[in-house]
């Protein structure tokens, strides 16, 4: 197996492992990568400001940066309690359309952004209480998953529709972004088996969402759902909705007509981030390397590897690719890459369905998230918390949460010894 991303790897671990520039940059891309970089990790201010180049946060808002979501461009996490805050975790929330859709709430839009500009009411505080779910192997092996509920509180524009649709996202790491989005179209769409021709009982299809600023549509690739087409669009959604920022991609403040005081606020300019910040930060998230796993030398690695085969995980967690041509840096053009994903829509069951479509995706349908540098969140982001909202605390609990289509894959893990269960979770960890 080769570098995980390619001639983009890095083989630097500790602390900062997803927070270096891909390894042939440019020199002068590395100079616009510590541009983006700026901008990624420095807090926004309110307008007006003397800091005119970083103004205009909010009136609502999650963070003021990006990294703080992305601690260290690493994964986020859910809180402990039902009284902690939300630090990089967030709430989308919507109503059915009536065609099998999402439609925005009234009153609070796509998401709750639960910090708003001085003198403007919040729209809401979010809160996590966790129910126990008991399981245990055939071997007799006891563990105790863990199921979200999520309440309100000091909902500033109105009490939320019976029918209100609530899905928790927590950040994901930014590592290799810029290379999933090089990987060609037909590539992913020769993966796609939306009616299971196969009759392997996996039937991953494209989420096909709008391109901002046109009437066309491009395949998502980008976040839990596949929402976003490309680094650039999830980009400037992220500083709209996460922080309050207007883009040329996303013009118009979210601010909804119930709102008022919020809508009187002075504005950081039009748009508030202009497309060369826009450009930079779009340079950063797409060339941040991935790092390099970590085998070792005692076998266990290859032998959870084979094991992660024989299961049927690398149906869905692809594990080689190759990119096409980058609009963005040719460091990311060409490469053999392994990100254990292949991009695509699947049905993961009951147990991980949120009931919110986004795009075409249902609300039990979700991408394939990437596996690439799993094993170092412990060491970047100090915790194992995973899947699209936290639940899972460590490797073995995601794959418990596994249904759907991962069904048998999950199933065969079940009925594994625990000692091959160990290798497989050996080798995650070292991904």
């Amino acid at each position: 197996l080769g570098p995980a991303g390619g001639r983009t790897t890095i083989t630097n671990g500790g602390v900062d492992s997803f927070s270096f520039p891909a390894r042939n940059l440019k020199r002068q891309e590395r100079g616009f990568f510590q541009v983006g970089s700026s901008f990624f990790n420095r807090n926004w201010v309110f307008a007006p400001a003397s800091t005119t180049n970083r103004d205009g946060l909010g009136p609502f808002f999650n963070s003021r940066s990006c990294s703080g979501c992305h601690f260290k461009d690493g994964r986020g996490e859910p809180p402990d309690g039902p009284e902690d805050a939300f630090e990089s975790i967030l709430i989308r929330w919507s109503v059915p359309d009536g065609h099998g859709g999402a439609k925005a709430l009234p009153h609070y839009g796509f998401q709750l952004q639960d910090r708003a500009a001085p003198g403007i009411p919040v729209e809401g505080t979010p809160h996590l209480t966790w129910e126990p779910v008991p399981f245990t192997y055939p071997d007799g092996t006891e563990v105790i998953l863990r199921k979200p509920r999520f309440t309100f509180s000091n909902l500033g524009y109105g009490a939320l529709p019976d029918n209100v649709q609530v899905s928790a996202r927590v950040a994901t790491t930014m590592a290799g972004l810029g290379l999933l989005e090089a990987v060609p179209y037909e590539a992913i769409l020769a993966r796609a088996d939306p009616e299971d021709a196969d009759g392997d009982g996996i039937s991953g299809r494209p989420n096909m969402v709008p391109l901002a600023g046109t009437e066309e549509t491009a395949l998502g690739r980008m976040g839990w759902k596949a929402g976003q087409p490309t680094v650039r669009q999830q980009t400037a959604a992220a500083f709209l909705g996460d922080m309050g920022l207007t883009t040329s991609l996303f013009p118009n403040e979210t601010v909804r007509p119930a709102q008022t005081a919020a809508a009187a606020l002075p504005t950081g300019g039009s748009p508030e981030v202009p497309d060369n910040i826009l450009d930079r930060v779009t340079l950063y998230s797409s060339t941040l390397a991935v790092p390099a796993a970590r085998p070792g030398n005692d076998g266990r690695f290859e032998a959870g590897r084979k094991i992660f085969h024989d299961l049927g995980c690398a149906k869905c967690h692809v594990e080689t690719m190759t990119t096409g041509t980058s609009h963005v840096s040719e460091a990311l053009s060409n490469q053999v890459i392994h990100p254990y994903t292949d991009l695509l829509l699947h049905d993961m069951g009951p147990g991980l369905a949120d009931g919110r479509p986004e795009g075409q995706a249902s609300g039990s349908e979700w991408r394939t998230p990437p596996l690439w540098g799993l094993g170092l969140i412990d060491v970047v982001n100090a915790h194992t918390y995973f899947l699209h909202d936290g639940r899972a605390e460590d490797y073995e609990h995601a794959v418990l949460w596994h249904g759907g289509e991962a069904q048998a894959s999950r199933d065969a893990f079940v009925r594994l010894s625990k000692d091959a269960r160990e290798l497989l979770l050996t080798f995650l960890e070292r991904l």
